[in-house]
């Protein structure tokens, strides 16, 4: 992955950053689908990301995971690791159940921010984050939805993994809300999210403080890249981000708090599928009686798998397939080999990836044409190479300087800085310290 170092000085953070606490609290704000233009160009809606950029650090684009997907991103968020160590590979693990996603904390293969703020003595608190059901967090509500896609709703199916058991109680009592299925449909939702963090940072203070908004991912998956619905939800966002500094402010902690506004990916709009396990079809390697290799996608992107990993013979054959297609076909993907996959941490299961062009997504047909149009609408999950997928950061606040801009970064990058401003004991295995970020 590319990667432009502004600073000789820049610190690997694999070294513990067991420092000095520069901040009593940190709010890390994720915003799926977060764009650094929202913040850059001013013909966007958004002035309180606008205010804030200018009012601390911030930066021209940030690298996400490979594929560039929600939950492998997210969990990269909190650990400082790349795919490849902490294990989280894409949303849903290959051969899922239907429903079964990537929900336990435990599948995580290496330490989380989570842990060191429990080891610290120190609370924490989270709202529809990825992957933390179980997790050691004091104050949580988990995405968590139904096994076998069973018609049900967010709330029913959160609830029984809700920590403290009587969280969402309290949070009705004290805000005078009768939570109903409904606070969990469609832009509700992240009103609810945001008004459940407000309720823990106003109530309980937490050390570190995580929200997942959700509802520009979801525009952008309906409408793609630049529609009006992409304005309105940002609209929304920016104003729910205007409710936390507000309630930051009431709550006593503007000084002693830090804001970390960032995201998991871009987004791109879609134009094209492209079918690549028409190919494996084609040539045998798939059908009714069984496979030897198949492409397994993810939006942007797909990933080889072979029935025996050490089948070297079929690994060729499909190499060759897709040496020999068709010009059109060809321009429409580039071959990522398994060594360039290690390079960026990605999943160390399959024998190689396909990096689609941008607008095209992996179409999951098998038999029939291998490119076909598509409806309106956007995707993500390719190679993290170019703009539109990379997603934003700003930092503002208690212990984070003024005034600086940093070219490019990974979302690597972003857990060594809250180990850092909290003074946690805490090894990020593939993130840098970016020293320019805090105040000396």
């Amino acid at each position: 992955m590319k990667r432009i170092i502004l600073s000789a000085a820049v610190v690997v953070a694999s070294l513990t950053a067991s420092f000095g606490q520069t901040a009593k609290h940190v709010i890390l704000i994720s915003i799926d689908g977060f764009r650094p233009d929202f913040y850059l160009d001013k013909k966007w809606p958004a002035p309180n990301l606008q205010k804030l950029m200018t009012s601390g650090v911030y930066a021209n684009g940030v690298n996400s995971v490979f594929p560039s997907v929600t939950y492998p991103s997210h969990t990269t968020l909190v650990t400082g690791a790349l795919p490849a160590r902490h294990g989280i590979y894409y949303n849903a693990p290959v051969d899922a159940q239907k429903g079964e996603w990537y929900w336990f904390e435990n599948q995580i293969k290496v330490a989380t921010l989570w842990d060191a703020v429990q080891k610290k003595g120190l609370t924490s608190g989270s709202i529809m984050w990825p992957v933390t059901v179980g997790a050691p967090i004091t104050y949580n509500f988990p995405v968590k939805r139904a096994d076998n896609d069973e018609k049900t709703d967010q709330l029913s199916v959160t609830r029984p993994v809700v920590t403290p058991a009587n969280l969402l109680d309290e949070f009705e009592k004290g805000s005078n809300t009768k939570l109903t299925p409904n606070h969990f449909k469609g832009d509700d939702l992240d009103r609810t999210t945001g008004k459940m963090a407000n309720y823990i940072i106003a109530k309980h203070k937490p050390s570190l403080m995580a929200i997942h908004y959700l509802a520009m991912d979801h525009a952008g998956h309906d409408y793609g890249r630049d529609h009006d619905h992409i304005r309105e939800s940002l609209v929304l966002v920016d104003s729910l981000i205007g409710n936390v500094l507000q309630t930051v402010e009431k709550a006593g902690i503007k000084n002693q708090t830090a804001i970390i506004i960032t995201g998991d990916h871009g987004m791109v709009t879609r134009t094209t599928n492209l079918a690549a396990n028409v190919w494996l079809t084609q040539a045998g390697l798939m059908g009714k009686d069984g496979w030897k290799a198949r492409f397994e996608g993810a939006g942007g992107s797909a990933f080889l798998y072979l029935k025996d990993k050490n089948d070297k013979a079929t690994l060729e054959k499909v190499k060759q397939i897709l040496a020999n297609v068709t010009p059109e076909e060809k321009k429409l993907f580039r071959v990522v080999e398994r060594k360039e996959m290690d390079a960026v941490g990605a999943n160390p299961e399959p024998a190689l990836a396909l990096a689609l062009a941008k607008g095209v997504a992996f179409g999951g047909a098998t038999e029939g044409a291998t490119i076909r149009k598509t409806k309106l609408g956007g995707t993500h999950g390719y190679f993290p190479d170019f703009q539109e997928i990379r997603t934003g950061f700003i930092a503002v606040g208690a212990g984070i300087n003024k005034g600086v801009k940093i070219e490019e970064m990974g979302i690597q990058d972003v857990a060594p800085v809250i180990a850092k401003l909290l003074g946690l004991d805490f090894k990020a295995p593939d993130g840098k310290l970016y020293p320019q970020i805090l105040k000396k």
